[in-house]
């Protein structure tokens, strides 16, 4: 299966570049933190060269040693796991869910960095989410420019334009997707082009486009609002880079065209999956943004910094988003979480991990209603924003999986298949 493939090459060689990244930042700690960072960082590699071992071999998952916030709901899910596999010996890289195995690892290099200061905060994927961001420049600047020229005639647009423009800055954002480091192992992912010429050729790409669904929801909204009930949005945030910055241009669009009073951003709180965005890349983008030598560039960053001042922008992270529970377990894992999330008008998750976490990674049929796959998972109205990377995926229409499937084996893999895709909470 895909998943064999990831666990057995992808991931030793994610392992790999992180090992080689520490190498190549030696001279840094020595200079930072003298031999206390020169220790640091061996002790680190050792450990991570461990890990690769233990892989590559078919070890048994260890419970975690570290006194982490999260580390005791790590090891009680690795119990849970085990009763799973019916006294079928201890679960090991290739022989357990390939969602667990693969999130077990990016806790594990956390691990191997916070549990060594004094480079505990150093983030081993920055590098790579920086050059994400630098080499998609050109599409940026496009966005940019694009999101600015829209401001000036938001007050001139119809309802109907108002639509147009929101199915726009939805493809964007969900093209974006394609963007991810963890996907190519960390090899180069960036946006050469403008997005926004390419919608038109990429529409029939999109296998569940519930984009209507989504417009009727949030006008609605706008209609009914009055003072004390403010829309909010909340966008579950997946790659740094390109993407993030398609995600901050349809938050702004939402608040501009007054679709939404206030939208929620929701990151990691640890690296995870070499390019999700953390709050340090959040803040990195919109800092980036504000100093760029490009006029519409530096004012997206500089409006956007002050929709964070004024609150109508609010960052958060939480624990939950990297352990290995799918979101069916959240309300019992998180009940802080799920209760804040229900006070949404409209949970937006992007990018595929989001996808496998909210239908349980499963090898469902691929007609199953996204509503049953969802497990009961309903704190407010939900899409998913994703382009297929994994083989996972439900609410097709009868057929439609098995027509695609004849003439393109991989389909489910390639990044090039997307869905926009809704559920109206219960």
């Amino acid at each position: 299966s895909f998943a064999y493939f990831t666990i057995k090459d992808r991931l030793p060689q994610i392992l790999t570049r992180v090992i080689d990244t520490l190498h190549r930042h030696k001279n840094e700690f020595f200079e930072e933190h003298g031999e206390k960072g020169v220790e640091a960082e061996k002790r680190a590699i050792s450990f991570l060269s461990k890990l690769r071992n233990e892989l590559q071999t078919d070890k048994p998952v260890t419970p975690l040693e570290d006194d982490l916030p999260d580390a005791a709901l790590w090891n009680q899910y690795l119990d849970y796991q085990r009763n799973l596999s019916n006294g079928n010996g201890e679960p090991s890289w290739f022989q357990s869910p390939w969602l667990f195995v693969e999130c077990y690892m990016y806790r594990r290099i956390h691990a191997a960095l916070a549990q060594n200061p004094p480079i505990d905060n150093f983030d081993v994927f920055k590098e790579g989410k920086a050059q994400n961001f630098f080499e998609s420049q050109e599409a940026v600047i496009t966005l940019c420019t694009y999101s600015q020229d829209l401001l000036k005639k938001m007050k001139d647009l119809d309802e109907k334009q108002l639509k147009e423009e929101l199915f726009k800055l939805l493809q964007v954002s969900l093209w974006g997707n394609k963007c991810d480091l963890s996907f190519s192992a960390g090899e180069n992912s960036s946006q050469k082009y403008s997005p926004l010429q390419t919608l038109e050729n990429l529409a029939p790409y999109i296998l569940v486009n519930d984009m209507e669904k989504l417009w009727l929801l949030l006008i609605n909204a706008k209609k009914s609002n009055t003072e004390k009930s403010k829309v909010r949005v909340d966008i579950i945030l997946d790659n740094a880079g390109f993407e993030l910055l398609s995600d901050l241009v349809l938050a702004d669009f939402l608040l501009l065209s007054k679709l939404a009073d206030e939208v929620h951003f929701h990151g990691k709180s640890i690296p995870w999956y070499v390019s999700d965005t953390t709050k340090h890349d959040f803040n990195w983008t919109i800092k980036q943004l504000q100093s760029a030598n490009h006029m519409w560039m530096s004012k997206c960053g500089i409006n956007w910094e002050g929709n964070l001042k004024k609150g109508v922008w609010v960052y958060c992270d939480h624990m939950f988003w990297t352990l290995p529970h799918d979101f069916s377990h959240m309300a019992e894992v998180a009940p802080d979480l799920y209760a804040d999330l229900q006070k949404s008008n409209l949970l937006l998750f992007k990018g595929d991990l989001n996808y496998r976490k909210l239908t349980g990674d499963r090898k469902w049929e691929y007609s199953v209603p996204f509503h049953q796959a969802l497990n009961k998972f309903h704190p407010a109205p939900l899409c998913s924003l994703r382009t297929l990377k994994s083989d996972t995926q439900v609410g097709l229409k009868p057929g439609q999986g098995e027509q695609i499937q004849a003439s393109e084996p991989e389909w489910m893999t390639s990044g090039k298949y997307g869905i926009v895709q809704f559920h109206a909470a219960l």
